[in-house]
């Protein structure tokens, strides 16, 4: 269907109450290869039915059904430049009720250029945000619900608002938490850390896959612990990473310098191996990509 066929009803449920769970999944173009590389699929579109799952949803496709018709759709598309897939499984019935049973579905996948997220060459400013992560025990932040993103938006236009690139949020108890849409991770003592999955963090793609880059370019394992807001003022290193977002390296936060002040030896090398990989141009991480042009596979 072209994007100018679609309807959705004005009443449709996921419009009022936010009862949606989507994914955001990215395809990079080689210029090197001419060939497009869809980037960890499998796993966006696991954690997509696990959010369907805590959602009441259902997702009907398999896993494998969704990976080749997200291939066939950027073929349609003729993508061939940086692309953001964007899946969505959303209530679409026309009910006025906040419960959430017996209520149609749809589920649609859509396509878009999309180049990056934030300008990281020379890193970004960040500041704490006044506005605290959602909890677990009110809205599942490990699930991409849409009406849970209003936190995201009000996190993100704090910063913006006041001069700042990104944002940075904490638990309801203060341990530090994610950036807007990103996880965080930091180099303090030699040692790279990262909030826990019980810190109300949403599980991310990337996150998993620079945990692995963290090991197999420097060696070094990645501890998983809570993390204080203090903790960040004195580190050596700190980024932000998700699919979006890409990695961001955090060169100040609440008008602190982070380290020297720039981009840190290690988040640079890590920036730099990552969008490698995701071009399909790292024979280290092959196993990331699929080509979505057969011609070139």
């Amino acid at each position: 269907m072209r994007y100018h066929d679609v309807r959705i009803g004005l009443v449709a449920h996921a419009l009022h109450h936010g009862t949606a769970c989507f994914e955001g999944i990215r395809a990079y173009w080689s210029a090197r290869t001419e060939q497009l590389f869809l980037l960890q699929p499998a796993p966006h579109y696991e954690r997509l039915r696990q959010s369907a799952r805590l959602m009441r949803m259902s997702l009907a496709p398999t896993r494998d059904e969704l990976v080749e018709l997200t291939l066939e759709l950027l073929r349609r598309n003729d993508l061939r430049e940086d692309a953001y897939v964007r899946p969505i499984l959303f209530k679409s019935g026309e009910v006025i009720t906040p419960a959430m049973d017996h209520i149609a579905e749809t589920f649609a996948i859509y396509a878009t250029p999309y180049g990056k997220h934030a300008e990281a060459t020379n890193g970004i400013r960040c500041m704490v945000s006044s506005w605290r992560r959602i909890s677990d025990q009110a809205v599942p932040p490990r699930a991409k619900i849409t009406g849970a993103y209003i936190n995201s938006c009000l996190i993100k236009s704090e910063a913006v608002q006041n001069g700042f690139d990104e944002a940075i949020s904490l638990t309801m108890d203060g341990h530090v938490s994610e950036g807007s849409v990103a996880n965080l991770f930091m180099l303090r003592g030699g040692k790279f850390v990262t909030p826990p999955i019980t810190d109300d963090i949403l599980e991310g793609v990337t996150r998993g896959l620079l945990m692995r880059m963290i090991r197999d370019e420097f060696g070094l394992e990645t501890e998983e612990r809570s993390i204080d807001r203090s903790e960040l003022y004195g580190c050596d290193e700190l980024l932000l990473c998700g699919t979006g977002a890409e990695l961001l390296p955090v060169v100040e936060l609440d008008r602190r310098p982070i380290g020297d002040g720039r981009v840190g030896r290690l988040s640079g090398r890590l920036r730099e191996c990552y969008l490698a990989a995701a071009r399909g141009e790292s024979a280290r991480y092959a196993d990331w990509t699929i080509p979505v042009w057969p011609s070139a596979a």
